[in-house]
């Protein structure tokens, strides 16, 4: 019950995306192009998530100071001396501290986006035009990619022709999230790391 009333809120909003563009000899492509801009739309909202609700500054700060405080630890290692040690022992719980606050404040996006993301994916994976689709790859960009080591742990689909190099839906929606996730956060300006 639950699932088709899921389907019929979904429905209407993202199978439009994934035929924007209709081109009836190669519907592929159009499949392709929905995925990327349902891909894209997620990734935006997850940095927006991560822009709105992180300190951006502070998490710069405590980047930082991760930073200079494992540079203690290695030179306090180096050193031999056990004062040296000793004093930076003593830092280690300040050091579980900041450890503590990073996570938490990148878990705080992760907890809003984390059901509707989850959703999308559920859509996605049951709607048939979607997981019976695979995108070409030049044979540079599936090496590249490392696409034959994900394939030793994630099969190809038994329609998908054996020796080509292809990825289904899933790498081809995860290789465009993570570029324009990388965009994104460029062109909001985040600061900190993925």
């Amino acid at each position: 019950m639950a699932i088709q009333i899921l389907n019929q809120l979904l429905n209407p909003v993202l199978t439009p995306l994934l035929h924007l563009v209709n081109d009836p000899h190669n519907p592929a492509f159009a499949l392709m192009i929905g995925v990327f801009i349902i891909a894209t739309i997620v990734a935006f909202i997850i940095t927006m998530a991560n822009k709105l609700l992180v300190d951006q500054d502070r998490l710069q700060f405590l980047q930082k100071e991760m930073k200079v405080f494992q540079q203690e630890m290695m030179q306090a290692q180096k050193s031999g001396d056990p004062k040296v040690m000793a004093d930076a022992k003593k830092k280690q719980s300040e050091f579980m501290d900041i450890q503590k606050e990073m996570m938490f404040n990148s878990f705080k996006p992760m907890i809003v986006t984390f059901v509707p993301i989850i959703i999308v994916f559920y859509w996605m994976a049951q709607n048939p035009a979607v997981t019976h689709f695979y995108v070409l790859l030049p044979a540079l960009a599936y090496y590249v990619l490392l696409v034959p080591i994900f394939h030793m742990f994630y099969h190809p689909s038994a329609f998908v022709p054996h020796n080509v190099m292809a990825i289904e839906w899933l790498g081809w929606y995860i290789l465009c999230s993570f570029a324009m996730s990388l965009i994104w956060r460029k062109f909001l300006g985040l600061k900190g790391a993925m």
